[in-house]
């Protein structure tokens, strides 16, 4: 079977190199355009890039999708199927183009989470599990007939990072199961209006003004915000600090018994080496921030060189 795979950043690499060691032939790779990035601005391959020249596929990189040049480059390679993960909108031209169809892994439980943040929303929302899923592609954006899914748990103080890290894993052993399943033609697949759910949550992408921090919640869902958006692309507020005014981004947090006199949402706190800030119902306790211009810091880091200008809080 040969397949052609299209995807560009961390998320995509082990099911590249898990495709490879189950032994499937990948007689091509599509990936982003090298782009400058880094303080020199070196032009800089993507990962899924490096991965391919490591194993010596082809790399194609187009700007536009629809390049004439690129389709006839891709039809070229007469591959069976293709394997999305991570990577831009596919135009029918390019998804429909082989015969056994193209395939995409999905970090969400599908139909729930479609969009382009589906791991970010899912903390955010409070889910206490999520999964991957695998689907055959159609023109409706991640809706296609869904192959094989994998559930996972989500621990309470586990981050958007930290969720990643464990479905590139899971995801590429589940991609290879789907393969495995479509090359020996047992595959079974499930119409996502089967599911009859009374509300799909979607998985939209991620603004700035989304990613504000609003102290008036609950001190559960901000922090369940503050997690899902770490570590990026960061939840963010303004540190008052008498008059000085700054950007600040916080990371991690924990639920705090913590529980002073003064309970005005955005107050904040600072006992010894933690953190607290004032939330609707109670308190979290800061653990990682980092300020505009700075790395991202331990709570204890930042109270050393912190010097305190009247009242605290955060906006």
């Amino acid at each position: 079977m040969r397949i052609i795979f299209l995807g560009t950043p961390d998320f995509a690499v082990p099911t590249l190199e898990a495709i490879i060691q189950a032994g499937f032939e990948v007689v091509a790779v599509v990936t982003a355009p090298d782009r400058p990035a880094g303080r020199g601005l070196q032009m800089r391959s993507s990962p899924v890039k490096e991965c391919a020249i490591m194993h010596n596929i082809p790399v194609l990189q187009p700007e536009k999708l629809r390049d004439e040049e690129f389709i006839r480059q891709l039809k070229s390679f007469d591959a069976d199927l293709q394997v999305v993960v991570a990577f831009r909108m596919l135009p029918e031209i390019v998804w429909n183009m082989p015969k056994l169809g193209t395939w995409n892994l999905h970090a969400s439980l599908l139909p729930n989470y479609r969009g382009a943040a589906p791991i970010n929303h899912a903390i955010i929302n409070g889910e206490i599990e999520t999964g991957l899923s695998t689907f055959k592609l159609v023109h409706a954006i991640d809706q296609g007939a869904i192959a094989l899914h994998v559930v996972l748990k989500i621990g309470d103080n586990e981050t958007a990072g930290d969720l990643h890290d464990r479905m590139m894993m899971e995801g590429s052993n589940l991609m290879v199961q789907t393969l495995k399943q479509i090359n020996e033609r047992t595959i079974v697949l499930k119409e996502q209006d089967a599911f009859n759910l009374l509300e799909i949550k979607e998985a939209p992408k991620l603004t700035s003004t989304f990613c504000q921090i609003q102290f008036s919640n609950s001190a559960a869902k901000v922090h369940n915000h503050i997690r899902g958006l770490s570590p990026f692309p960061g939840a963010h507020c303004i540190l008052v600090n008498g008059t000085e005014r700054i950007s600040i981004k916080l990371y991690r947090t924990e639920l705090s018994d913590f529980m002073p006199a003064e309970s005005i949402p955005g107050s904040v706190h600072i006992q010894e080496e933690h953190i607290y800030v004032c939330c609707k119902d109670s308190w979290l306790e800061i653990l990682e921030l980092q300020l505009a211009g700075k790395k991202r810091m331990m709570a204890s880091d930042f109270i050393k060189g912190f010097r305190s200008s009247g009242k605290i809080r955060m906006d």
